[in-house]
């Protein structure tokens, strides 16, 4: 039987102060101290762990610690510094050439809107919201593959495109949550709800997974 949208709001919000109970220290996962630094960050991340971003992200923005010295760096250079992420020649001309239109553009300010951020070369939708979120303070859902997994094994979505999961939960999770709700998802994801070895019997969450409450049927 398909599940009101009402009921989806409930369970949302019955599992938010289990969340907070569980995960109340939950932030993002990258290290950074500015919207430029989280920008860039985000687009490293791809295709990479949050840890190995954050082992080369000290250097990367030691070397370039505004958007203004990443603007006019060389290709050859900025590669060298993050060649052990994935796909790193294509990232490095991307947050090249990012950096020149921030600076071009916007004054060298990041920009602060879904529409303006990704119109930037190599960022998507979830780049843009992680931004939005973590370095403006704005209400914005991230999906990463955890999360996107999560929700749909809990019921939340039945849809694998991360827009279409991104648009659903946006509807559903309150708006002065979403951000710290994905990272407390996220955590959840990467301590319980595993990708290869799911921890049901020990979750804290299953009366509110329709995964486990199908199963007990």
């Amino acid at each position: 039987m398909k599940e009101s949208k009402k009921s989806k709001r409930e369970r949302i919000n019955k599992i938010i102060p289990i969340l907070e109970e569980h995960y109340p220290d939950a932030k993002c996962f990258l290290n950074h101290l500015n919207a430029y630094e989280l920008l860039v960050s985000t687009r490293l991340s791809a295709q990479t762990t949050d840890n190995r971003v954050n082992m080369v992200t000290p250097a990367l923005f030691a070397r370039y610690p505004s958007v203004q010295d990443m603007a006019v760096a060389k290709l050859e250079d900025v590669e060298e510094y993050i060649k052990t992420v994935g796909i790193y020649k294509t990232k490095a001309k991307d947050i090249i050439a990012f950096s020149r239109i921030i600076v071009d553009e916007y004054d060298g300010n990041v920009p602060d809107t879904m529409e303006e951020l990704t119109k930037l070369p190599g960022v998507g939708r979830k780049t843009a919201s992680v931004v939005l979120g973590n370095a403006f303070g704005k209400p914005a859902i991230a999906v990463d593959t955890h999360f996107g997994r999560i929700m749909r094994r809990m019921g939340f979505t039945p849809h694998t495109d991360p827009e279409k999961v991104e648009m659903e939960m946006i509807d559903l999770v309150p708006p002065e949550v979403q951000v710290v709700f994905c990272h407390q998802i996220i955590s959840h994801g990467r301590a319980v709800c595993k990708a290869r070895k799911t921890e049901c019997t020990d979750c804290f969450l299953q009366e509110h997974c329709l995964k486990i409450l199908e199963k007990g049927k």
